[in-house]
């Protein structure tokens, strides 16, 4: 049995039909029909499939163009000179830094090795920087480069392996920079860091000089009550002097007896006789007051000068308390509980300044308060000795509290604080391995604690 298939039907896969040049009308049996029919569909198919691969691959190319515009640009802007070379040296590509460099076209650079470029005295250099051939090795070198208009550059390059897709090496790529701009860097820095060292060591001094103002007025005080005892018992031993010896010249010329007895009670010779003894030591212990005191004030040098010396805690907690006492002239009950025998290697000038600061601060805290008090403790905590400062004022806000060792904070009002001593403080403990840290009590105030190192 047969079947017509007419043209007018125009079944899929038309255009094929006409390109096997059938008749327009002919006879086929079922087989033979269902047969060019499945051709006619798988024709159609391969025939869409190829369109879409084609679709496909100009975007997949227009793609790749894209990420290659992207790749140029990216090496291009690189200030970094950059050159991709084969395992022969061969260069495939470099980036405007470098053809600035030679001052070449990148069409004549493109071919060239790498050694043509490099003087000859480091040639070995640049052979052992291509050598980076193990997976993630990066190698370091120093090259010199023949720059444009006869000049000599040094650079310095890091060089890694180039892969491909296998992780086969293929090449390598070098990567540098002019050593004078590094060196240019480097010397800014360190003029910077310079500078910020003298700007540090000149905060310093002046916060010295700050602190000891406010110790000259405690000083002052502490000098002034026995000079001032001394200089009214030598007035008196003077004018003693004086009738002794009106006395001693009347018995020397041999004056009667009457006469003496006479003199010697108008005189009151046997009064300054008894007086003489307790003038002259309370003169001695004014004077050995004001050697103290001298001694104190020749061990507030601040400076690092000298070795480390031993220092006794307690005399050191208290001589520093009693003259920040002195300087506020203030009021406030001021209690020591120290433990006896704490010594520590140190600098007595600079731990002196530490507690003369903390003991200040905490004295301005009580200002105002119906009860002013300040508790100083020192005491050993296994192989640390520990010194508290307490204070029952208004204690320091919590926002503050991470701020209080900063340099230059400070919660007092203009003119009465310069914001660098508790940074200073804060320095110099941990110079000495020490800490030292601040929280607001309980019951009210501040206390800092400071933990210093027995082998400091």
């Amino acid at each position: 049995m047969t079947k017509l298939i007419e043209k007018t039907e125009r079944p899929p896969g038309e255009d094929l039909i006409s390109k096997i040049s059938l008749p327009d009308v002919f006879a086929l049996d079922d087989s033979s029909e269902s047969m060019w029919v499945d051709v006619i569909h798988r024709m159609d198919e391969v025939y869409s499939e190829l369109l879409r691969n084609e679709t496909d691959l100009e975007r997949k190319n227009a793609e790749l163009e894209e990420a290659q515009t992207f790749i140029s640009s990216v090496v291009a802007s690189v200030s970094d000179i950059l050159i991709a070379c084969g395992s022969d040296g061969v260069i495939r590509k470099v980036n405007p830094a470098f053809l600035s460099l030679v001052g070449m076209q990148e069409a004549a650079v493109i071919g060239t090795r790498i050694f043509d470029y490099v003087v000859e005295a480091d040639r070995g250099e640049a052979e052992r920087l291509m050598s980076a051939g193990h997976e993630g090795r990066v190698l370091e070198g120093d090259l010199h480069f023949s720059a444009a208009y006869g000049r000599e550059e040094c650079l310095a390059m890091r060089c890694a392996a180039l892969f491909d897709g296998r992780r086969r090496r293929f090449g390598a790529v070098l990567t540098g920079r002019p050593i004078s701009e590094l060196r240019r860097a480097y010397q800014a820095l360190h003029q910077a860091h310079l500078e910020l060292q003298q700007a540090q060591r000149k905060l310093i001094e002046q916060e010295k000089m700050a602190s000891l103002g406010r110790l000259v007025a405690g000083v002052a005080h502490e000098l002034n009550n026995p000079i001032s005892f001394v200089y009214g018992n030598i007035y008196t031993l003077d004018r003693y002097r004086r009738s002794l010896a009106h006395y001693l010249k009347a018995v020397h010329q041999g004056a009667d007896p009457e006469e003496i007895g006479t003199l010697r009670r108008m005189l009151k010779i046997d009064a300054i006789l008894s007086d003489i003894e307790p003038l002259l030591e309370g003169t001695i212990e004014g004077a050995d007051r004001i050697s103290d005191i001298v001694k104190n004030l020749r061990r507030l040098s601040f400076s690092k000068t000298g070795e480390l010396q031993p220092v006794d805690v307690d005399r050191l907690l208290r001589n520093a308390a009693h003259l920040a006492l002195r300087a506020k002239n203030s009021l406030a009950n001021l209690v020591i509980e120290s433990a006896p025998g704490l010594v520590i290697d140190a600098h007595e000038g600079q731990m002196h300044q530490v507690f003369v600061n903390l003991v200040d601060n905490a004295l301005d805290a009580v200002v105002g308060r119906d009860n002013p008090r300040v508790w100083l403790a020192a005491s050993r905590r296994d192989d640390t000795i520990e010194i508290v400062v307490r204070d029952n004022g208004s204690g320091i806000r919590e926002d503050n509290l991470g701020n209080i060792f900063e340099p230059f904070f400070t919660t007092k009002t203009v003119g009465e604080g310069t914001g660098l001593g508790l940074w200073i403080s804060f320095s110099i403990i941990q110079d000495y391995g020490g800490t030292i840290n601040v929280r607001n009590c309980g019951t009210g105030g501040a206390e800092f604690r400071v933990l210093l190192p027995l082998d400091s």
